[in-house]
């Protein structure tokens, strides 16, 4: 299991703690007493005071207790190491501690409420919610020292590895200034310090690594000295620990060279005297240094040394047996310095440990119950005599019969076989003559690319134009209708009627753009006309030249600059006396014009061409800008907006809700 020590909240010192409760009662409660309140109401109201404050001591001293590990609940390793680092009695001490202040605390509120119950004044309640509040208080402040180690317990916990007793771990250990660090910053990604001088670990280090698709760690432990387990210190303590409750693979580092400081006697005595740590687990003596000191110029003694500390290993590693690990009494060699060897070393550790872990699992009780639960069922056979597979004649005589068909495997295995042979498609091409399947396709033909001629989109691009086509001959037959009227007219008059016809549309086209854009349009002043172009005159003599009667537009001009009382509407009585004026007369032919054609359609639609720079391609395109338009002017006025250019934001704050004295009590209206 993996524990997560730096998710364990802050612990305050006592003072800021007291300042954390009171606030927060303070906050969190009423704080005025009115003129007027019955004594019910008084008692309650400190009543709410106490409960509150207990509930917040009680509430926080409990997610201390909790978060912090237990002793007794966690991996023996953890529970040692917390005893070493942090001296176990005294942490279960303060943890102890915090919890009977959380008893006595609720003990005085449960004391001081049934007081507040006969409280007989304001003046009683008040005191008496005082000596609670103060009594709680000097509980805590007596708490401080124990807080202030929990602190400290707190943030050094944080700052330890992260490190899982159940995953798949190499151990390195030693005497100090040997190689172990330099060894795991080969074989992991981890940054240890290394320095030519001992005890540069100081604290458990881990790293982690892969091998065989498998996540490992790598834990590098401090020096350690041959002396009595009573006079270690801490540093060594921690390595001793970890030998003592993680099963891992053991890697026993020696200094062949001795510029530890320490001769290969010295840490073969070592060896001996933490052995007991190293029982039923995987040990490999490792030689180290071997850049410094060639393991032929060792001397015999040392040699011996070396490797009887080799078979020892085989024998803890294998439960004490003799003999069983006599395969395994193997003394590896490297060199950290120049990475000799720090490979194999790693293999061979790593699958000793996957070997060892494999046994433990076939040993345990688990795989009994396992194969107790399964089982196999074999066939017996009734009797001896052999029954061997029949084949009927005419099935066996296919089987032999060669084939005579010439199959692409065949021809693969005669042309070369896999990833030589090719096969040709072009013996499946069926809408391809057989005489013309093989001719070779010219890539160049007249100077031109015959890749430049291939569209894989031409049936697209056919219907495309086929379509378009269409449109444009439906086009051509509408206006072949309109100009159906025309056939009785002069070139000339024909000539003129076409431009009249241009010219309506345009006229009206730009009419209802723009009422659309400015429904409300005053009326052009002086001032946008400087050189007084904008005349009447010159509005008839524009209408004359293309052929129309300026009557009416003239007359309407001058009735827009006139004033608009008394005004009244001729329309009616015009058209009446237009229509007699027509009956008594010979009856003409009826001219279709844009304005009677555009109101049929709607009054958003236009059938005059767009003009040139205007960005549109056809009058469908322009219609459809021409909706767009009356939509978002329908919207601006909806919105109750002048125009598209209003930008108006009315106030959102009105007066009489923003204004006056406020009362006391809270300002939410809800």
């Amino acid at each position: 299991m993996l524990y997560n020590f730096k998710a364990i909240g802050v612990v305050p010192p006592a003072t800021d703690f007291i300042d954390i409760v009171l606030s927060k009662t303070q906050r969190g409660t009423p704080t005025v007493v009115h003129k007027g309140w019955a004594i019910t109401r008084i008692r309650q109201f400190y009543t709410r005071k106490v409960k509150f404050t207990q509930q917040n001591w009680h509430d926080r001293l409990t997610t201390i207790l909790d978060e912090f590990p237990k002793v007794d609940d966690i991996h023996p390793f953890y529970a040692d190491l917390l005893n070493v680092l942090y001296d176990r009695d005294h942490y279960k001490l303060a943890l102890s501690q915090l919890a009977v202040a959380r008893s006595l605390i609720d003990r005085v509120a449960s004391d001081y409420v049934r007081l507040l119950k006969y409280g007989d004044s304001l003046y009683r309640c008040k005191e008496l919610k005082r000596a609670a509040l103060g009594r709680m208080c000097t509980l805590m402040k007596r708490q401080g020292p124990s807080l202030t180690y929990l602190e400290e317990v707190r943030q050094h916990m944080g700052r330890l590895p992260a490190i899982d007793p159940a995953t798949r771990t190499l151990l390195v250990c030693g005497y100090p200034n040997v190689g172990k660090s330099s060894f795991m910053n080969k074989v992991t990604r981890a940054d240890v310090e290394v320095q030519p001088y001992a005890f540069t670990t100081k604290s458990l280090f881990v790293g982690h690594m892969d091998y065989r698709y498998l996540r490992w760690q790598v834990i590098d432990t401090p020096g350690i000295l041959d002396r009595p387990l009573e006079e270690r210190n801490t540093i060594e303590m921690q390595s001793i620990t970890a030998l003592a409750h993680l099963r891992a693979a053991v890697l026993y580092v020696l200094d062949v060279s001795e510029q530890c400081g320490y001769t290969i006697q010295q840490q073969a005595t070592l060896f001996h005297s933490i052995s007991p740590l190293f029982a039923s687990k995987p040990l490999l003596v490792v030689a180290n240094k071997l850049d410094a000191v060639a393991w032929e110029n060792l001397s015999e003694t040392d040699r011996a040394t070396i490797e009887a500390m080799g078979v020892e290993a085989a024998k803890l590693s294998s439960g004490g047996l003799a003999g069983a690990g006599d395969a395994t009494a193997e003394v590896l060699k490297m060199s950290a310095l120049n990475e000799d060897g720090v490979m194999a070393v790693r293999a061979a550790a790593c699958d000793r440990l996957l070997a060892s872990r494999v046994d433990l699992k076939l040993k345990g009780k688990r795989m009994t119950d396992v194969s107790n639960r399964m089982h196999v069922a074999l066939p017996k056979p009734r009797d001896g005599v052999s029954r061997p597979p029949i084949i009927p004649a005419s099935v066996a005589v296919g089987q032999h019969k060669p084939s005579t068909r010439k199959l692409q495997k065949d021809i693969q295995e005669e042309l070369g076989g896999a990833g030589v042979y090719s096969m040709d498609d072009r013996e499946l091409w069926a809408a391809v003559a057989e005489c013309e399947r093989r001719d070779v396709l010219p890539e160049v033909w007249s100077g031109h690319n015959i890749a430049d001629f291939v569209d894989a989109d031409v049936d697209e691009r056919l219907a495309a134009l086929e379509a378009e086509e269409d449109a444009a001959a439906a086009a051509w037959e509408a206006q072949a209708l309109e100009l159906e009227d025309m056939d009785d007219l002069t070139p000339e008059e024909r000539e003129t009627l076409t431009a009249i016809q241009k010219q309506k549309k345009k006229l009206a086209l730009a009419h209802r753009l723009k009422k659309g854009a400015a429904n409300n349009q005053a009326l052009l002043p002086r001032r946008a006309d400087p050189d007084r172009q904008s005349t009447t005159g010159n509005l008839k003599a524009s209408l004359e030249r293309v052929g129309m009667d300026s009557t009416k537009a003239v007359d309407r001009a001058r009735a827009a600059s006139r004033s608009r009382v008394g005004r009244k509407r001729t329309r009616d009585s015009d058209d009446q006396a237009g229509a007699m004026d027509v009956a008594e007369g010979p009856t003409p032919r009826r001219v279709h014009s844009s304005k009677s054609r555009s109101m049929s359609r709607g009054r958003a639609l236009s059938l005059a061409k767009p003009g040139a720079g205007s960005g549109l391609k056809d009058a469908a395109q322009q219609n459809k800008a021409i909706r767009i338009n009356d939509r978002m002017q329908k919207r601006a006025g909806k919105m109750a907006r002048k125009g598209e250019g209003d930008r108006h934001i009315p106030d959102l704050k009105p007066k009489h809700l923003f204004s006056g004295k406020r009362g006391n009590g809270s300002t939410d209206r809800r």
